[in-house]
């Protein structure tokens, strides 16, 4: 019988376990292809064999979170992220040869991709499943080890994770941190060799600045105001439902969601009904339809009604999409609500969402939707919907961002080839797919220097010789 697991939720279980792994990496740094396998096979099973109790897990953290979203949101591509990097990192792993300079020939030189060591990765309440193997999973395939801190506002699905680790995994290779936000701030400032944060852009800057105290390289991994640009001739029913459809996932508790949307002027009735029919269609019942996401708790709750509130009192126009306002109130199912004309100043403009409230604004000309949104700090993602190619063209090359999808949302990162990751306050850095492999490994250049060389040429003494090929040199 395995012995039960003791919850790591203070500072000195984090320091004891933060120690076992960080010796354990310096005494086994190479990390060779069969252990990185079997790492990733039990991850993998992890996940595989306790998929219903991972359920229950969230939905209990949530109060009320879509068990197929779940699966389809979590699970699945954390599944295929584990299979895609099992695939290829062999591949990634293999020593990469580089030109060599004439001068130094019949020398050679290489790139080895190495394992970093001890990894430690802070994971956000909003995806706790995902954006806790994602990470893991660029550095089990690198040959690293780990310490997850999971937030305080999942406990359940931190306490399961923190079990299943313990069955799955030794004590020097992954552990699971729990605790309040004072354990986060001590996490944050172990020297760890790599530090991946997950996390609003405010919390960012704290992470950051706990790190540098050690040198600690960090990904961060962000949010901020990701915008939805309608192209002027897209029909307006095929873009509302796919804005509404990102914006609805988790209700809207998603980094990349759709954080508001940019119309052509004139269109705005028309997004409004054909937004109230996707609504409608996809979420019936929606106070009490087991597919509709509970805002994660009371804090958030008011955050968001605080949002409506102000955006009322200023004049903009609110729209909910469905749903029974006393049921949300009592269930934290806040509606999918449109904002229509929120001004500049307003808190639902100035600040990510992170919720199911979308801004709706208007532009004349798409050059005005462009010079919108590069006002602004650069987003996590961008959505175009726009079938003229010249259009694309353009959006694409003057706007600047973490991500795109063109004609959907959030689909761009659940592409095992492609980085994820933000620019400016959306974060920095990128992870998935061989991107994550690499944000994990030191990147060795190593010389081999030839047993016939003439490197002793430049050696002193210096004389004529040196002299004229100094020249040659310095041609």
């Amino acid at each position: 019988m395995p012995e039960p697991h003791s919850p790591i939720s203070d500072k000195p279980g984090l320091e004891a376990a933060f120690r076992r792994i960080h010796d354990a990496a310096r005494a086994d740094p190479a990390s060779p292809q069969d252990q990185r396998r079997s790492r990733l096979n039990r991850l993998e099973a992890m996940l595989q064999e306790n998929r219903e109790a991972i359920c229950d897990a969230v939905n209990a953290d949530f109060g009320q979170r879509s068990r197929h979203e779940t699966a389809l949101l979590e699970l699945f591509p954390s599944l295929e992220g584990i299979r895609h990097a099992r695939r290829h990192m062999a591949r990634w792993s293999r020593p990469e040869r580089r030109p060599v300079s004439h001068w130094f020939k019949p020398g050679r030189a290489e790139v080895r991709p190495q394992p970093l060591g001890c990894i430690g990765i802070i994971t956000p309440w909003n995806y706790p499943v995902f954006l806790t193997f994602g990470p893991l999973t660029a550095a089990f395939a690198a040959g690293n080890r780990a310490l997850v801190k999971m937030s305080e506002f999942t406990p359940a699905t931190a306490r399961l994770l923190g079990e299943l680790a313990a069955r799955y995994f030794g004590p020097d290779e992954l552990a699971i941190v729990e605790g309040d936000v004072a354990v986060a701030e001590a996490f944050a400032r172990l020297p760890f060799d790599h530090l991946l944060f997950t996390g609003s852009t405010a919390v960012g800057r704290h992470v950051m600045r706990a790190a540098a105290d050690n040198l600690t390289p960090v990904t961060l991994e962000l949010g901020g105001k990701s915008p939805a640009i309608v192209g002027p001739d897209y029909p307006i029913d095929k873009a509302a439902a796919r804005i509404l459809a990102g914006k609805c996932l988790n209700a809207g508790q998603t980094c990349i969601a759709p954080d508001y949307v940019l119309l052509p002027a004139g269109k705005e009735q028309e997004f409004v009904e054909a937004a109230r029919r996707v609504v409608s269609r996809g979420y019936p019942a929606l106070e009490r339809n087991p597919d509709y996401t509970a805002v994660v708790n009371s804090r958030h709750f008011a955050r968001l009604n605080g949002y409506l509130d102000e955006a009322r009192a200023g004049g903009a126009t609110i729209v909910p999409l469905g749903g029974d306002v006393e049921e949300a109130a009592r269930t934290r199912r806040l509606p999918p609500t449109l904002v229509l004309d929120p001004r500049e100043d307003m808190r639902v403009m100035q600040e990510e969402i992170f919720g199911p409230l979308l801004p709706v604004l208007t532009y004349g000309k798409l050059d005005e939707a462009i010079d919108y949104v590069n006002r602004r700090d650069r987003p996590l993602a961008l959505y175009l919907f726009d079938r003229q190619p010249q259009h694309v063209r353009r959006v694409l090359e003057h706007t600047v961002s973490g991500g795109v999808t063109i004609n959907d949302t959030i689909l761009h990162i659940a592409q095992d080839d492609l980085p994820f990751g933000g620019v400016g306050p959306s974060g920095m850095g990128h992870y998935h797919g061989r991107e994550g492999f690499m944000t994990f490994s030191k990147l060795k250049p190593v010389f081999h220097q030839a047993r016939i060389n003439g490197i002793g040429l430049f050696n002193p003494p210096y004389g004529r010789l040196f002299e004229r090929m100094l020249k040659v040199l310095l041609r």
